[in-house]
């Protein structure tokens, strides 16, 4: 819906979750009342004469900050007028600058706002009586984001120079009771602005333009110095990116508005174990795919034959049927989508590819039947008790008679697409699902956690495999749990049937339930032994797990048929290229 107040500039959701602030570029702050089906404007406040740039909400929801360029304004929510506005120092290392964007603001439960601004200046302001208390100088570049933790005793902020400050109410001395806010740890993850940062009960969580995420424990809170305490930094999203055409050897790559497809090239040539043999024929790019309109792609799939390609933005739905006439490609968009498919976070076609699961942002599960040029709507599967929690995975199982659905939450859910309803419930576990794949023949799903549990489920016995209660039985390698990346992708081999194949961004790994499971003390990246070995040592060294790390950092890996292979690697390096230059900081020497 439209603010009628031009960008928006900031927005912020009040304690209890009932009402959302919007700070416009009008410099206008509206309040929209938030209910379970739709978001309604509820009134302005004052307007101010420039831009909305941060808003916080105090505590008990009766105030709120406003940061804007040269002043923070405090209002009163029960009246919408402004109480104080509060003028922010324009000087910068002594020389007054033109303008002071104040990026960040919050509001704490004493009525001390925090403000973070373009100066470099972290300061904290009495509301009460709308003075300055105290002003902290931390960098020569802006301060651009601001994060307090939930007991109000430590914040976390960000600069433009890459690095993040921890600031933390401390006694003034080791028997007073009056306390002041010091700044404690300066931390240096990232090379470019930090643009958001998160305080959570164990950690600082922060990102940037940088394309990194950093999550930095805090070692006071960790009581036992174990893999949490270790700093996680992710690169790559969760999500993926990448979908493939088995059947036609085709890559759809998705972007933020564009859609690639390129046909694989292909090889004539032989060679032995680790040879990199010579293209007889190059890949093809066949279609780039634009967006209407600014806003994103959610996701995007292609079908198993290549005929249908399918992507949804925020608010609308797209179908298109590829027809192929040697290499040129006549793309046909299908009309007149239901408007329930809007906004679909996941998409998944059947193996035979005559099917389309669309899962909605509304937790509702659409079963689409695909015509020559049409489509015919066969089926809603509605949330479970009534919740409205997203479907963000879906798995199909290849004779297409079972669907897999996982939530935001630890939930799975399989449906009998025959007989369309619900077949029933994995039992919950505590960490989310990041993967899950059925298995041809048996109908096993194999569903992958982010604490880096693999689990095995029986659909048709509804109940966890042998293999799977073993394996919890004895519990994974410690090296294995100590993964940063979660398992993105799993897969299986046609003619292997003890084969589980599975990747994340650093590794790909071959599980054979047909071997012994290791322990900690056997090697768990298994080096092949030399092969004048005897099969003795050979067999006592072999354990079910066999990990490659020779492809990264990976976005794609799956099996195109029984002998072949794809993988799609995005090198760091090609994105730090393309970033720009982070401010560059003068070191003693140079």
């Amino acid at each position: 819906m439209d603010a009628f107040g031009g960008p928006i500039w900031s927005m912020a959701a009040s304690p209890s979750g009932s009402q959302l602030l919007v700070g416009c570029e009008d410099g206008s702050v509206k309040l929209f009342q938030i209910t379970p089906d739709k978001i309604q404007f509820e009134r302005n406040f004052d307007r101010q004469k420039s831009r909305i740039l941060s808003l916080s909400w105090h505590p008990a929801g009766t105030h709120i900050a406003a940061g804007s360029i040269d002043y923070i304004s405090v209002f009163d929510v029960k009246s919408g007028s402004a109480i104080h506005k509060m003028l922010v120092d324009r000087q910068y290392m002594g020389v007054s600058k033109r303008k002071c964007i104040v990026w960040g603001v919050a509001f704490l439960s004493d009525g001390t706002v925090i403000s973070a601004d373009s100066a470099g200046k972290v300061q904290f302001w009495d509301s009460a009586t709308g003075t300055l208390v105290k002003n902290h100088l931390i960098a020569d570049a802006d301060v651009q984001s601001i994060a307090v933790s939930d007991q109000e005793d430590s914040f976390v902020v960000g600069t433009a120079e890459g690095t993040v400050f921890h600031f933390q109410l401390v006694s003034v001395t080791s028997n007073s009771s009056e306390k002041q806010w010091v700044r404690t740890k300066p931390f240096q993850h990232h090379t470019h602005d930090v643009r958001a940062v998160a305080h959570s009960p164990i950690a600082l969580i922060s990102g940037g333009t940088d394309t990194h995420l950093v999550i930095r424990p805090l070692m006071e809170k960790v009581e036992v110095k174990n893999y949490d305490a270790a700093l996680r930094k992710i690169t790559f999203p969760h999500r993926r990116l990448v979908s493939c055409a088995k059947k036609k050897q085709l890559l759809l790559f998705q972007f933020a508005h564009h859609l690639e497809l390129w046909r694989l090239g292909s090889t004539v040539a032989t060679g032995k174990n680790g040879d990199t043999l010579p293209l007889s024929k190059n890949a093809d790019h066949l279609l780039h795919l634009k967006t209407k309109g600014p806003e994103n792609i959610i996701c995007s799939c292609i079908s198993p034959c290549g005929s249908w390609i399918a992507y949804s933005t925020a608010s609308r739905f797209f179908l298109y049927r590829l027809n192929y006439e040697h290499d040129n490609i006549n793309l046909q968009r299908v009309s007149k989508m239901p408007a329930f498919l809007r906004s679909a976070l996941q998409i998944l076609f059947s193996e035979d590819s005559a099917k389309l699961f669309v899962a909605s942002n509304q937790g509702s599960l659409h079963v689409i039947r695909l015509l020559e040029g049409s489509f015919k709507h066969l089926h809603t599967f509605q949330p479970q008790s009534g919740t409205v929690e997203s479907m963000c995975l879906l798995a199909v199982s290849p004779d297409g008679n079972w669907l897999a659905a996982s939530g935001t939450s630890a939930g799975v859910h399989v449906y009998n697409v025959k007989q369309l309803k619900l077949h029933c419930t994995v039992p919950a576990y505590n960490f989310p699902v990041t993967a899950l794949a059925i298995a041809p023949n048996t109908n096993n799903l194999v569903i992958a956690h982010s604490d880096q549990q693999v689990f095995e489920y029986s659909i048709p016995d509804k109940q966890y495999t042998q293999w799977s209660r073993t394996i919890q039985k004895q519990g994974f390698h410690h090296l294995w749990l100590q993964r940063d990346t979660p398992i993105t992708h799993i897969s299986f081999h046609p003619k292997r049937p003890m084969h589980i194949l599975l990747h994340d961004a650093y590794m790909f790994c071959i599980i054979d339930k047909s071997l012994p499971l290791p322990n900690d003390k056997t090697l768990l990246y298994n080096p092949l032994p030399p092969t004048n070995e005897s099969d003795i040592i050979r067999r006592r060294t072999a354990h079910a797990f066999k990990i490659s790390k020779k492809y990264k950092p990976l976005l794609f890996m799956d099996l195109l048929d029984e002998r072949t292979l794809v993988a799609v690697e995005r090198p760091l390096d090609d994105i730090i290229a393309q970033l720009p230059p982070p401010i560059k900081k003068k070191k003693f020497g140079t």
